[in-house]
């Protein structure tokens, strides 16, 4: 990897849609290792920011890179560093949830033999081996969480994206998740997280930075960030936005 002191870099992104600026000017760094939790109100331009990372989206300006590759000019070397776990749940509606796995391990040139072992691996540890055989539209919303992690974690890649990954979870589930994420971080993978649940910043994270409007509003060490009374009204829209 052509940097690997930082994980992620962003210098100057702005994203305009039609009707309005998704990011003005969005400039900042995650350290390789760091457990980085992206907060900010509905609208504020997490997703937004995500979709530039891992090539969903087009930009009009700025310097995008993972591990120093630039996600546009070397889209081959940066996608193979990300694991995305996404909001929604598409997955392939003709296929069994093992077979999703092996799929997609095998998009990023992974050997059959070794996806079939990687998929068993993930589904026993997320307690999902007794549906392999299953749809996903057979799962419950919580087993579906479960498997869009599989399916992020499936080429084992540097940095993993989560995008609110315990919206709508019950509480035996949001635990299982932290403390697997927990594991994964300490274990020396990259996390970055967006969310709109304090307690999980707090509880997880190690960085917090702050968006809104598009903007960057303060980045820094969790227990500053968490300090700053000046942040009060960014932390109620944020709680507001549950």
């Amino acid at each position: 990897m052509r940097n690997s002191e930082t994980a992620i870099s962003i210098k100057n992104l702005t994203k305009f849609y039609k009707k309005f600026q998704a990011l003005d000017d969005v400039s900042f760094e995650v350290k390789r290792g760091d457990f980085f939790a992206f907060l900010g109100p509905n609208g504020a331009g997490k997703t937004t920011t995500i979709n530039c990372l891992t090539g969903l989206s087009n930009y009009q300006n700025g310097d995008v890179r993972i591990f120093g590759y630039d996600v546009t000019a070397d889209y081959l070397h940066s996608r193979r560093l990300i694991g995305l776990c996404a909001q929604e749940f598409n997955f392939d509606p003709f296929l069994s949830i093992y077979q999703l796995l092996v799929y997609q391990a095998q998009y990023f040139g992974i050997t059959p033999g070794e996806a079939k072992r990687r998929s068993n691996a993930l589904l026993e540890r997320f307690g999902l081996t007794d549906k392999r055989n299953c749809k996903h539209r057979a799962l419950s919303g919580g087993m579906k969480k479960r498997l869009l992690l599989c399916r992020a974690l499936i080429h084992d890649p540097e940095i993993l994206i989560l995008d609110e990954p315990t919206a709508g979870c019950d509480l035996e589930l949001k635990f299982l998740i932290w403390d697997y994420l927990a594991q994964l971080n300490k274990e020396g993978k990259t996390i970055f997280l967006t969310t709109h649940y304090m307690e999980e910043a707090e509880r997880l994270c190690k960085t917090i930075g702050i968006i809104n409007h598009g903007r960057i509003v303060h980045i820094g060490d969790k227990k500053y960030i968490l300090q700053d009374r000046s942040l009060e009204e960014i932390f109620l829209e944020i709680t507001g936005s549950e």
